[in-house]
């Protein structure tokens, strides 16, 4: 990297963790004298947060490195400074370098993805160790958060799905099982299947997780945290609405605010995505998936800023948890990205959702859209929410729900060649035990994990679920930009991916909050004493005997795919996923997805 080149970094503190997690378990945990005893944002840096004293030695420290902007956050969570490479590099004693990866594909722009990183652990004064998580700002490495897109741009008349037009066959259905393709020659066994749904509608998705217009979430906000702004999201919702035959929301329940500083120097990663000719449509999917299940909630944007996607993501949830003080944002954070095994501290993020837990938030993650963990799902205070397979029929009726884990074969010359399983993310930590919320609910078979020559239980992800997989997603609406940069037409897209999951989910929680006295907060240990119950659909693995039209989905060849393929669902095969569909609790689909009024009827009862 140039010397020159300007960054900004934060360095995260360390609270008193332990202390700080025995009252997050207090006030989440049904029966405790603490129970739902929750802390304003002040009341936690006070007590849990560092001392102004190891505040200022860190300050201090970074002043004296000849950085500037160096100022701490209102959580007291971390000290950011901006300076240039060269003393960063000095600073932390490592050397700051753009890197390619081993077998990258190129962009659009032929080009082959950049990122930036320190090619060694930081290192800080032996003096200030004890009260430093780590360091964020100095590597673009992660692409922390993006929508799985389904297919190209649909019109942008009216928000129609894409179906039948004259000539052509069809390419996807607005019901599941519209159309049914055979397949010639048979893939795994199966001669036909289904064409994938053109994207659900938020009538369907309400049918399929049983929303109801009593409880719509009224009285409660829900946090969207974000990397980038969308295009006038007031007016796309309001698009969004009209086109789903939606109320129309209220200027009051919609706002955007931003958190941390702007990206003032050129960063790989924005690059990188700007190469990418997909469509993206993460905010607006968020927003209007929490609309779709919480009409009457209200939304808060919170959008971070800053050229390193991981840094701009936790400054936005560190926004929301800060508040002004006396008060958290929302009670409801609906985080709709993930970030890979070893580019952040574990810690980092532990503090994050301690504090949460603490103060009555609740933390919902998404998975991530491949098997596997991330070290934002992976933590005992975060509600992961993983990925399922949904099939809504002609009267918008759940046909089936399983684990998305597809497996994808291409035909090309009248072959058939399996190019392996993708899906929502899931497993067991190697870093975090298993929490008590899980004890007597996930299997032992599914909780076991070696560490350090030994066969210990850890903590299981994910803990509940929804639609994800992009046969079965949702149609989003978003606004073009015109040349000159301001809002142009309205338009649809089918996306999914547990960025989709996570805020229905997160909207299905603000229905049941409506009314009540306090939030839920972190609401796993209601979940997982309720695992078993009506109130959630078993998500089950799908079976042999079942429809092959239930089975798989069928793919044409498009701008994108230039083959035929078909994706088989439900398929758990090693060495792709450890993970797998099961009967009660299980590693694709957590203790099941909402079911509707017994879903929220339990959770009142239970909290």
């Amino acid at each position: 990297m140039p010397a020159s080149q300007r960054l900004t970094v934060q360095v995260w503190l360390r609270p008193d963790a332990a202390r700080a997690a025995a009252s997050a378990d207090a006030v989440a945990t049904p029966g405790s004298p603490e129970f739902h005893r929750y802390l304003s944002p002040d009341a936690y840096t006070a007590r849990f947060g560092p001392t102004a004293a190891q505040v200022g030695a860190v300050m201090g420290w970074l002043i004296g490195r000849g950085l500037t902007g160096v100022q701490v956050d209102g959580g007291r969570d971390f000290v950011s400074a901006t300076g240039p490479v060269s003393a960063f590099e000095s600073a932390f004693q490592v050397r700051i370098g753009q890197y390619q990866p081993r077998d990258a594909e190129r962009g659009s722009a032929g080009r082959s993805p950049v990122f930036t990183s320190n090619d060694r652990q930081v290192s800080v004064p032996a003096s200030l160790a004890p009260d430093v998580l780590g360091v964020t700002g100095l590597s673009s490495a992660s692409v922390a958060s993006g929508s799985t897109v389904a297919s190209v741009a649909q019109s942008p008349a009216a928000g129609k799905p894409a179906g039948k037009s004259a000539g052509k066959p069809a390419t996807c259905g607005q019901y599941w099982a519209q159309h049914v393709h055979a397949l010639h020659p048979a893939y795994r066994g199966l001669t036909r299947a289904s064409l994938p749904v053109c994207g659900y509608s938020a009538a369907q998705l309400r049918a399929a997780y049983g929303a109801t217009w009593r409880d719509t979430g009224r009285g409660q906000r829900v946090a969207l945290t974000e990397d980038e702004s969308p295009t006038a999201m007031f007016q796309t919702l309001t698009a969004y609405a009209r086109s789903n035959r939606l109320p129309l929301p209220k200027r009051s329940q919609f706002r955007q605010v931003q958190a941390g500083s702007a990206c003032t120097a050129p960063s790989p990663a924005r690059d990188r995505a700007a190469q990418s000719p997909a469509v993206d449509v993460e905010a607006e999917m968020d927003s209007e998936a929490v609309y779709a299940m919480a009409p009457g909630a209200d939304q808060v944007m919170v959008v971070g800023t800053g050229c390193d996607e991981d840094q701009a993501l936790l400054d936005a949830a560190s926004a929301v948890l800060a508040g002004d003080g006396h008060r958290p944002l929302a009670s409801i954070v609906s985080n709709s990205w993930q970030i890979p095994l070893g580019d952040v501290a574990p810690q980092i993020v532990h503090a994050i959702d301690v504090r949460a837990a603490a103060e009555g938030v609740g933390m919902y993650v998404a998975s991530g859209d491949t098997p596997g963990l991330t070290v934002t799902d992976s933590d005992p205070y975060a509600v992961a929410v993983g990925g399922t397979t949904l099939g809504v029929g002609a009267a918008r009726n759940r046909v089936f729900e399983t684990g998305w884990s597809d497996d994808y074969g291409s035909l090309d010359g009248g072959r058939w060649t399996d190019l392996g399983v993708s899906g929502g993310g899931g497993g067991v930590s190697d870093v975090y035990r298993q929490p008590t919320y899980q004890k007597g609910v996930v299997p032992a078979s599914m909780a076991r994990v070696r560490v350090a020559k030994q066969t210990v239980l850890g903590r299981a992800v994910p803990d509940i679920a929804a639609d994800a997989d992009p046969d079965t997603g949702m149609l989003t609406g978003y606004t073009d930009s015109d040349s000159h940069g301001k809002p142009g037409r309205y338009r649809t897209v089918a996306s999914a991916g547990t960025s989709l999951a996570t805020p229905l989910v997160a909207g299905l929680v603000a229905d049941a909050q409506q009314g009540q006295t306090l939030p839920y907060g972190f609401i796993n240990p209601l979940l997982y004493r309720l695992a078993g119950t009506r109130a959630f659909h078993d998500t089950l693995p799908i079976s042999t005997s079942a429809p092959q039209q239930n089975r798989a989905v069928y793919i044409a060849p498009d701008d994108t795919f230039t083959s035929a393929g078909v994706d088989v669902f439900d398929v758990q095969q090693r060495p792709d996923t450890e993970q797998v569909t099961a009967k009660g609790y299980d590693t694709m689909t957590g203790v099941g997805t909402p079911n509707g009024t017994a879903f929220i009827a339990a959770l009142r009862r239970s909290g």
